[in-house]
């Protein structure tokens, strides 16, 4: 019987997650964990590089991300949930990595590249704005995936140069201290990013465009009822473009049932907008309703939570361990073993 993979993703403990999270990702690692060994990682340490000033976040979010997650279809018997930074053997190889990459080099790297870009129109001068942790994140992330021993990591295009990063750190440890670590492969994810409310091309929850798994009914009706719909269609019964309509785009991932009819009606100019909002909004609930009974139940069973992550972080640590150890003694780091 051939051995199964290990996977290794992760996500940034930063805020309760939204629609984006669950179609650009969760669903993708719940097809994943049927066939794969999958570690989820709490990147609570990453979410630190630009959150240091408010630990407060983090450490709420560490629960309500981990809540998330075993709402959408996360099963703890088939995926190991741990915490970033309850595993120090991540620290002790991003310490030893970092001497192999150069601060030239991850400039270089497109991914960083276009943060940075972000943090500059958000902050001003990039030398303000980029702290050390955050310009190094890519060597902490290969720490990640290689502590774990990720043969495969789930990522969308955009992330691919952070794995070849990561290949290159693997390739260059392996050549001075011998076949130590494994060298992962990326995962292209076949879900989209998934578009905001406003119309932009990316779901965030800075960019207040977002409908969380948590949202009540009055704040996913506040939200829809605002969103773009097409501009050319002026009054209720002129024919409208549902391809220039963010309502009929979240109609696509809620209501698929209907969606011919939602069509048709708004090409023939006998749907108007606001009572497509409002059809959306039920088939939203109605989605959202078996995510959010079971939020419900881990927000009263707290306990049953923090047995799930204590659980995954003490198994995650025994793989890193292991790696770790390989790690000091091909390094001859290991005086009293």
């Amino acid at each position: 019987m051939e051995k199964k993979k290990n996977i290794l993703t992760g996500i940034r403990p930063t805020g309760k997650l939204h629609l984006g999270h669950y179609f650009g990702a969760i669903i993708n690692w719940t097809k994943l964990q049927d066939k794969y060994n999958t570690y989820i990682e709490l990147a609570d340490v990453q979410a630190l590089t630009d959150n240091f000033h408010n630990p407060e976040k983090v450490r709420e979010s560490v629960r309500e991300v981990a809540i998330d997650l075993l709402s959408s279809g996360i099963d703890p018997k088939k995926s190991t949930i741990f915490v970033q930074s309850m595993i120090p053997e991540i620290a002790e190889l991003t310490v030893f990595y970092s001497n192999m990459v150069t601060i030239a080099r991850l400039y270089r790297n497109p991914t960083v590249k276009v943060e940075i870009k972000q943090k500059k129109n958000l902050f001003g001068k990039e030398g303000e704005s980029v702290t050390y942790g955050f310009l190094g994140y890519p060597v902490s992330q290969a720490a990640d995936i290689t502590a774990l021993e990720g043969e495969l990591v789930p990522v969308g295009e955009d992330q691919l140069p952070l794995i070849e990063q990561c290949r290159e750190i693997v390739r260059k440890f392996n050549s001075i201290y011998g076949q130590t670590l494994k060298e992962p492969q990326a995962y292209l994810s076949e879900t989209p990013r998934i578009k905001g409310l406003d119309g932009n091309e990316k779901m965030g929850k800075s960019l207040n465009n977002a409908i969380f798994l948590s949202d009540n009914r009055e704040i996913v009706s506040k939200k829809i009822m605002g969103a773009i719909t097409d501009t050319n269609k002026i009054r209720k019964n002129d024919p409208g473009n549902p391809d220039n309509c963010m309502v009929y785009y979240y109609h696509n991932l809620v209501n698929k049932e209907n969606l011919k009819t939602v069509n048709k009606e708004c090409r023939a100019g006998s749907r108007g907008c606001v009572d497509c909002k409002k059809e959306l909004i039920e088939s939203m609930m109605n989605f959202l309703k078996p995510i959010q009974e079971k939020r419900k139940y881990y927000e009263e069973h707290s306990e049953i939570v923090d047995e799930i992550l204590k659980t995954g972080t003490e198994k995650a640590r025994i793989k890193a361990k292991e790696v770790m150890n390989r790690v000091r003694k091909n390094m001859m780091i290991d005086y009293f073993d």
